[in-house]
């Protein structure tokens, strides 16, 4: 039986790969919206963080993902991400 090809992707923040699954997606929709992405479906510009508060805590000091999505991200955002690594942990 042939084996399934497993997306990979890699981590703006310690452009690390790792499998699509172990990451979480935070994307900007086409009328400049930003949410956190659990299904990995949403349409819009992606960026992936992987499931770490310190990657999480890096990204919001280093403005990373300001800098991929290109727009502000509020603190909610990375809130919901905080909330959604504790709840995985």
């Amino acid at each position: 039986m042939k084996q399934r090809k497993i997306p990979m992707r890699s981590c703006v923040v310690t452009k690390e790969k790792f499998p699509k699954k172990d990451l979480i997606r935070v994307v900007k929709d086409n009328k400049g919206n930003v949410a956190v992405d659990l299904t990995g479906k949403l349409n819009g510009h992606g960026a992936y963080l992987k499931k770490d508060l310190e990657v999480v805590n890096l990204a919001k000091k280093t403005k990373v993902l300001e800098r991929y999505l290109n727009t502000q991200i509020s603190d909610d955002i990375y809130d919901e991400l905080r909330s959604v690594i504790s709840n995985n942990s």
